[in-house]
């Protein structure tokens, strides 16, 4: 990975230059605003009532709710779905075990997850029958010791056993079984599970899993007959986020994307939660800050004279998922896609506490201006600039420089617990666009 990083200043933006004293005064007290701004938007957006943001939740709403209003303040308009903030996508989470399907042994219930649960390849349907464990009668649910599949498959490297299951089923469902319940009576883990991300062929019957806790309970007796009704049935598991997105219209012919994400973890989660000082280091490390950063941003553009471009503001949601939100708004712009110029992407804060005070700036080889564009940019004490041409981290960038857009990533170092940083990132990014203003389009870089 190549790393650049500038020591000497090239070129003072005009917000960075030699200043006189009254000039100075009125940039401290903006930057005091700024600054006290930052730290207001991380304490909500970190509040452990909001639960993490966590994509389709309560949490996510209380966000994309709190982030629209800041950025109506700033004076963009919505530009989501009918008129509105918020761009709604689906994300497939596979299947779930619906909530009728039930596993009875002699009139009582198992417990789903706890005693019992169906395979992900599982055929769905109703059963019923009076069945011996030890016997396999045709026209009868038949039972198989899963520790035996394993003692067979010992010694060999390549022994699958999902897919011993599924062969075992298969002869089973020949011999006129009518379902396949499984146990394991041995001491070797199984590590089965219900995957609701398989999209295997189904079984030809319904096959579950008995816990050893269900075992205990319910079939002590291998010898006794059983009355057992069960039904398996699946249901399509799906949450929807949403974007936030707003528009300041310069009049321009082409678009600018400003982005970050807003999405963490869900409820439950220690790390979406918080002590009552809102600077703190995880408060920062789940992109908070970045979100704070995109807001203010958006309040200096919307007042600056950078009018070449307009400007797309973005807050995604589904990133924990698979960066779901940028890629949908890759592919349902709000603006013509032939008129975007670049995009800049607020990645994260990095968690790494880095001791030095650096700003990563990835995917800079996707433009031949980047380079020009980012050495310009004044490196302010304390704060120390590598352009990574290298740039190997996922993110929302990448569901635009996939689509032929430069687009850069900003990731930074938090290893103090107030909102400099977040200070320091603003001006850079305001440093970027003004570079940015006067080149017109910037080229893509097919082969970065």
């Amino acid at each position: 990975m190549l790393r650049i990083k500038f020591l000497t200043p090239i070129l003072t933006l005009p917000f960075l230059l030699i200043q006189t004293p009254s000039s100075a005064q009125k940039q401290k007290k903006a930057d005091k605003l700024l600054l006290t701004n930052l730290q207001a938007h991380v304490r909500y957006l970190s509040d452990g009532r909001i639960e993490g943001r966590s994509t389709g939740t309560a949490g996510e709403k209380a966000a994309s709710d709190y982030i629209s209003s800041e950025l109506s303040k700033a004076g963009l308009q919505p530009r989501g779905d009918d008129n509105g903030w918020l761009q709604a996508f689906d994300i497939d989470q596979g299947r779930e075990v619906s909530a009728d399907a039930f596993f009875v042994v002699n009139d009582h219930p198992l417990v789903l997850n706890k005693e019992y649960f169906p395979l992900a390849f599982s055929a769905a349907g109703s059963v019923s029958g009076s069945p011996a464990m030890a016997l396999q009668e045709s026209g009868a649910p038949w039972f198989q010791d899963v520790r035996d599949l394993i003692d067979a498959g010992t010694g060999n490297p390549h022994f699958d056993l999902q897919g011993a299951i599924r062969v075992r089923a298969a002869v089973c469902a020949r011999r006129g079984a009518t379902a396949l319940i499984l146990y394991n009576s041995g001491k070797t883990a199984d590590n089965l599970s219900f995957d609701p991300r398989d999209k295997g062929e189904p079984a030809a019957i319904p096959v579950l899993y008995v816990t050893r806790d269900g075992k205990k309970k319910y079939l002590k007796d291998e010898e006794a007959s059983l009355d057992i009704r069960l039904k398996v049935a699946f249901a399509e598991r799906k949450r929807t986020g949403h974007n936030v997105v707003g528009f300041l219209n310069n009049g321009a012919a082409s678009t600018v994307i400003i982005a970050a994400r807003y999405d963490y973890g869900g409820a439950g989660d220690d790390t979406a939660r918080r002590e009552d000082s809102a600077m703190s280091d995880r408060a920062w490390e789940d992109d908070a800050g970045g979100v704070a950063t995109m807001i203010e941003l958006s309040k200096l553009l919307a007042v600056s004279k950078l009018k070449s471009n307009n400007y797309l503001f973005v807050a995604f949601s589904g990133g924990e998922q698979g960066w779901y939100g940028s890629r949908y708004l890759a592919a349902h712009l709000p603006v013509d896609a032939k008129q975007v110029n670049y995009m800049l992407d607020v990645d994260r804060i990095d968690p790494q506490r880095d001791s030095v005070h650096v700003l990563l700036v990835g995917g800079y080889s996707s433009s031949p201006a980047w380079w020009g564009i980012c050495r310009e940019v004044r490196e302010q004490k304390g704060f120390s600039l590598r352009l990574d041409s290298g740039y190997s981290r996922e993110g929302d960038y990448s569901s635009f420089a996939m689509r032929d857009v430069p687009a850069l990533a900003l990731y930074a170092a938090q290893d103090d617990k107030d909102c400099d940083r977040g200070l320091m990132i603003v001006r850079y990014m305001y440093g970027i666009v003004a570079g940015a203003n006067g080149r017109g389009r910037l080229a893509f870089t097919k082969d970065h």
